[in-house]
């Protein structure tokens, strides 16, 4: 049992059946009435985000989450597989508990939340950034500079990606998992 004291980003709460991690929270202390706090919830099952708000003071009843490393190995008719690195144990997982699976290559690090009373496995999350091989992009056109201008390239693991014009085949590039965007070319 928590309260609102205990607030933090990253705590996860079992409230409506349904576990939900704080993503953003406020104290707020008006000049009339009683102290709140506004948060932003993330549920873990659908993913959805919403914003609720506790009266100062109110008990919440938390849940204990374990997060685990992980290796990407494939993925086939029964889920995505990883394997936990230290002790090779294996978990089969649900597409859907992956953000941006067209950005997840073979032997990738990733976390895994787990219940840790039902040693359940709730969602994969990807590091912020990963660094993937552009296989193929259209040639930039010399002169087209005074402006952003971008195009789409495809990466080593099929996903679309918008690029400045100097990005070429064979560049190695980093991207944000979490927006799908091109963030820097990386130099090797």
């Amino acid at each position: 049992m928590a309260t609102t004291a205990d607030f933090k980003k990253g705590l996860c709460l079992d409230m409506n059946n349904d576990l939900w991690i704080i993503v953003d929270f406020q104290h707020v202390k008006p000049g009339k009435g009683n102290a709140f706090v506004r948060t932003k919830l993330k549920s873990l099952s659908s993913g959805k985000v919403v914003e609720n708000t506790f009266q100062s003071g109110h008990n919440i009843e938390t849940a204990r989450i374990e997060r685990r490393k992980f290796q990407y190995l494939y993925n086939d008719e029964t889920g995505w597989h990883f394997m936990n690195n230290d002790t090779f144990d294996q978990v089969a997982i649900d597409k859907d508990m992956i953000n941006n699976t067209d950005l997840l290559k073979e032997g990738q690090d990733v976390d895994i939340l787990f219940h840790a009373e039902t040693e359940k496995a709730l969602v994969c999350e990807l590091p912020t950034n990963v660094i993937l091989e552009v296989t193929y992009s259209e040639p930039g056109v010399k002169g087209d500079t005074a402006t952003n201008v971008t195009k789409i390239a495809t990466v080593e693991t099929g996903a679309n990606v918008n690029v400045p014009l100097f990005v070429n085949v064979g560049d190695k590039i980093k991207v944000d998992t979490d927006t799908n965007k091109y963030v820097e070319r990386v130099k090797e």
